[in-house]
């Protein structure tokens, strides 16, 4: 008994103390009470832990930019201050000259390029919106992308009051080895470099950065390049995603295509738009929307280096920059502003401080639709690149944003040196030499671009970026079998920038043309991954919704009026494209789209992106006259009206037109009896004298003139017929 009295137990065998079942109810009643306190903090918002880290960030002792145990250590004496590295080279301590002297919206150098192909636009859209205030209007270097109104469409919401370019010319409908670079202003750095640049102290936060607007910023190398309204508009190296490059990149007199595959207004981007209509209504979407570029498995070896951004000024102001970017991310706007601009003129030389102002005068920027305030963010990019003792990854991030901005005002030349002179600050990094061979593919300067990226891959071989743009140069200089390898293996690398619809559009030509089987399996892999409607639908820029079928009835059109008038006056347009194909002054104009195998084809245009051409129709005044009373032809901005002549022993390839917002009508005027064909999907049909043929030239189609003599035909665009009126009236020419 005394034994068990000296352990402390009793007679009834129960040991002395608290009951297990006791110390485990008070330790849950601890336990809750913790969890209780916990969630009351954060939901009473008790601390403010952007202002204890940023405290807290005084004593980085080791130059990381935060606080961490290292810096606990050199304090305690337990570890030696490292010395820090600098983080530019001593000789860029100072301002950079070259950024004071560039001017931004200026031509340049006449010796870098002296035409910049505003077509380079069919990446941007030529887009402006006249009726809201303080609109964004199109810089006159070139149209490239253009802040929408809310209610318009992406990157294309045009109003009725668009931007005419002045001049005059024929205009190219978008041809097959047009590259839209719906993101041809270089993806924006990374989530980290954007938008975490005040907190490197919290570099594992999982938090998206939300903008005024309510839009999650995502990683830039693989998206189209889009801050002004999702996915308005695209540019990037990593980002090539919607600027049109052409053939040689250089605007064609007149634009070849018997399907219509190709013309795209030389001042105009085809930027194509994500329509955000009332729900009833079929939403536009760019060609790289549904892009899955990266492989999960590859994203998740490739850990990034978390940037440096501050310098010492900034970290001793972090708290300061952390509150005026809190208001950013807060959508009040304004206040950032204000916020920022203070501490510029507080602390003037603080390159956090005048990148923040820039970021928030870009968000603004959409937020009032404003050219000018877009500018005044390129001046604040610039100026944050160009202060005293920036650390290299800012003056990165500062210089990439602002050729992206130049890039979507339109001022290629000026977007084409800033990106020069990254490049000359940081030659080894070649995602920026990357950029640089899209900005000059933008300006039409296909050999530069080219050498660009023979240098990416003499250093960096399997560069995928570097090879499918390498590939798509070759093929636009026709040497189509050399382009191949170089396009497949791009997007087979997985790399951000390849999974984009126009390199699987661009293989599958090539094999088709070289008479390789697999182009149809390319061809289905880019409908798996949602680059094209289906195997036979391969245009780029498409309405979502609407009917799809190769072949149309009149009735189906609801276009009957309109095919009547055609069949009865079609000796009228017959005889009228006659008389202006016996004229001298070579009015038909051949096809230079690089559409044919072989033959002769050209054609005769009265109408272009719904303009009428005055001097084509004083050649056939009777046509045009008849036309007028049809605005759903001659108000088809996504299309043409022209006559057609080839002559025996033509071949067109193969190939699809840009866009499924339109059919295309071919009214027979003079058919040989044998000989002549046209396929579309996998049905072929033949031309009758006096008769029209409807087809939705967005599928594949391909044409034989095997007769002994010549084939004239009328081609008269439409609108599809489930567009809306407002879809009519904003969506970006074509």
């Amino acid at each position: 008994m005394a034994e068990e009295t000296k352990h402390g137990g009793h007679k009834n065998g129960r040991k002395g103390g608290l009951s297990g079942s006791s110390f485990f109810t008070w330790f849950m009643v601890i336990a809750l009470l913790g969890v209780w306190t916990s969630v009351a903090v954060v939901w009473f918002d008790l601390v403010d832990y952007e202002e204890v880290l940023g405290k807290l960030g005084i004593y980085d002792a080791d130059g990381d930019g935060d606080f961490d145990v290292d810096d606990a250590k050199v304090l305690l004496g337990l570890k030696e201050r490292s010395a820090p590295k600098p983080t530019v080279p001593p000789e860029e301590t100072e301002p950079y000259p070259w950024l004071e002297d560039q001017v931004l919206e200026g031509p340049g150098p006449q010796n870098i390029e002296d035409e910049v192909q505003e077509q380079v636009q069919s990446l941007l859209d030529e887009t402006i919106y006249a009726e809201h205030g303080e609109d964004l209007h199109q810089e006159q270097d070139g149209p490239a992308g253009e802040l929408q109104p809310e209610d318009g469409i992406f990157a294309g919401g045009v109003t009725d009051d668009r931007y005419e370019p002045v001049g005059t010319g024929a205009v190219h409908e978008e041809t097959e080895d047009s590259y839209h670079v719906e993101e041809t202003a270089s993806p924006a750095y990374s989530q980290d470099m954007e938008d975490m640049i005040y907190e490197q102290e919290n570099p594992d936060s999982s938090e998206p950065v939300v903008d005024d607007a309510g839009r999650t910023y995502q990683e830039a190398d693989d998206i189209t390049y889009q801050e002004y309204d999702e996915q308005d508009y695209v540019f990037t190296s990593s980002q090539m995603k919607e600027v049109g490059f052409r053939e040689s990149f250089e605007p064609s007199e007149n634009e070849g295509t018997e399907s219509s595959d190709n013309a795209v207004d030389d001042s105009n981007t085809i930027l194509e738009e994500v329509h955000v209509p009332p729900a009833e209504e079929q939403r536009e979407v760019p060609p790289e929307t549904n892009k899955k570029t990266d492989d999960p498995e590859k994203k998740g070896k490739v850990k990034k280096k978390k940037p440096k951004l501050l310098n010492k000024l900034d970290k001793t102001i972090k708290a300061e920059l952390d509150a005026a970017e809190k208001l950013r991310k807060q959508g009040k706007i304004e206040e950032a502003v204000h916020a920022f601009e203070e501490l510029v003129q507080k602390y003037p030389q603080s390159p956090g401080a005048r990148y923040g102002k820039a970021k928030c005068e870009d968000d603004l920027a959409e937020k009032r639709r404003s050219n000018e305030i877009l500018r005044r963010a390129i001046k604040s990019y610039q100026e944050a690149a160009s202060l005293p003792d920036v650390p290299a990854d800012l003056v990165k991030l500062s210089l990439k944003r602002q050729s992206d901005r130049q890039q979507f005002l339109g001022h290629m030349r000026g977007s084409l040196l800033t990106l020069q002179k990254l490049v000359q600050l940081f030659p080894d990094d070649t995602s920026l030499k990357n950029d640089l061979g899209v900005g000059y593919l933008l300006i039409g300067d296909n050999d530069s671009a080219k050498k660009v990226y023979e240098e990416v891959l003499n250093v960096t071989p399997n560069d995928g970026f570097a090879k499918v743009h390498y590939g798509f140069i070759l093929k636009a200089q026709n040497k189509i079998a050399e382009s191949i390898p170089y396009l497949k293996e791009g997007i087979e690398s997985g790399d951000p920038g390849t999974d984009d619809g126009r390199f699987y559009f661009h293989l599958g030509d090539a094999m088709q043309r070289v008479g390789n089987k697999e182009a149809y399996k390319w061809y289905e892999l880019g409908h798996q991954r949602g680059h094209f409607a289906s195997v036979w639908q391969r245009s780029l820029y498409n309405v979502h919704g609407l009917k799809a079928q190769p072949w149309w009835t009149p009735k189906e059109t609801g276009y009957t009026e309109l095919v009547k008038s055609l069949e009865r006056n079609w000796k009228l347009i017959r005889d009228e494209g006659l008389a202006v194909m016996d004229r001298a002054q070579g009015l038909f104009l051949p096809e230079d789209e690089n559409l044919r195998e072989k033959g002769d084809w050209s054609q005769f245009t009265l109408w272009q992106q719904g303009r009428k051409n005055e001097n084509a129709c004083k050649g056939a005044p009777k046509t045009c006259s008849l036309l007028d009373k049809f605005p759903e032809t001659t108000g088809c901005r996504r299309g043409q009206i022209k006559y057609s002549v080839m002559h025996p022993g033509t071949h067109v390839w193969p190939h699809t037109g840009p866009t499924n917002c339109r059919l295309r009508m071919h009214l027979g005027l003079v058919i040989p009896k044998e000989g002549c064909k046209i396929r579309c999907a996998n049905e072929t049909k033949t031309w009758e004298e006096g008769k029209v043929l409807i087809f939705d030239d967005s599928f594949e189609h391909e044409v034989w003139q095997d007769a002994t003599s010549f084939r004239l035909i009328f081609i008269v665009d439409v609108w599809h017929p489930e567009l809306t009126p407002h879809q009519r009236r904003s969506l970006p020419a074509i």
